[in-house]
């Protein structure tokens, strides 16, 4: 698709002028391929143009004055039309070109399309509700009444199996206990066991001395005997 921008290149009026310079500057701002075609120096442009130009658009007098934008055969507007879409930042929509991505143009007609796309959605269905056969309901009922008990049967064994971990905790802990009480116990045995058995190892100890004492007393009285 060519855009198609009729202009007069030797146009006596300033105005005219400055609204040709605002059109083309703008087109080549946004990057978009366009074509002029001169009026004033080409007799089948003006001719073409005048043709083309529909004729609710065109002036009282019935002659379009440029700049006139067409896309192809297609006519878009002249600077009045075209400054609006300017201003409304839908210049690719005037024109009849897709708006680049990442564009504001684009993200405006986004915007617009999901607003669309989500009233339309809300009028079939408004209050986002699910017809349900009345069977359905029923049973879904009867479903809910089961799963009701279930959980309150569930709810008995569970504080029941609660219960049974409790009494065997509590075992647990007694044989525990008891089992210390009995580890003590044999510990204080076998201190007492021990203390005994030094006890009678020091008794043992002294009997060696006295019984060494009096072997040697008799030794020396023995030699005093015979040294007489």
């Amino acid at each position: 698709m060519v855009i198609k921008v009729f202009l007069a290149s030797s146009s006596g009026s300033t105005a005219i002028k400055k609204k040709q310079q605002d059109v083309v500057g703008f087109l080549e701002a946004l990057k978009v391929d366009y074509t002029e075609l001169d009026i004033a120096c080409n007799e089948d442009n003006r001719l073409w143009m005048r043709q083309n130009v529909p004729k609710d658009k065109k002036p009282a007098n019935g002659i379009p004055l440029p700049p006139q934008i067409f896309n192809e055969d297609s006519y878009c507007g002249d600077y009045e039309t075209f400054f609006d879409a300017k201003e409304d930042n839908s210049v690719f929509a005037f024109l009849g070109l897709p708006p680049p991505p990442g564009s504001k143009e684009a993200l405006q007609a986004e915007k617009e399309r999901v607003v669309q796309n989500g009233t339309h959605a809300e009028e079939e269905n408004p209050d986002n509700s699910v017809e349900v056969p009345v069977e359905e309901q029923n049973g879904h009922s009867h479903r809910e009444e089961e799963e009701e008990e279930e959980e309150g049967e569930g709810g008995e064994a569970d504080d029941e199996a609660t219960a049974g971990d409790e009494a065997l905790a509590e075992e647990e802990e007694e044989e525990v206990e008891e089992t210390d009480e009995a580890r003590e116990g044999e510990e204080e045995d076998e201190e007492q066991v021990y203390c005994l058995q030094e006890e009678e190892d020091l008794q043992s100890e002294e009997e060696e001395e006295l019984r060494q004492l009096e072997e040697e007393e008799e030794a020396e009285a023995q030699e005093e005997e015979e040294a007489e």
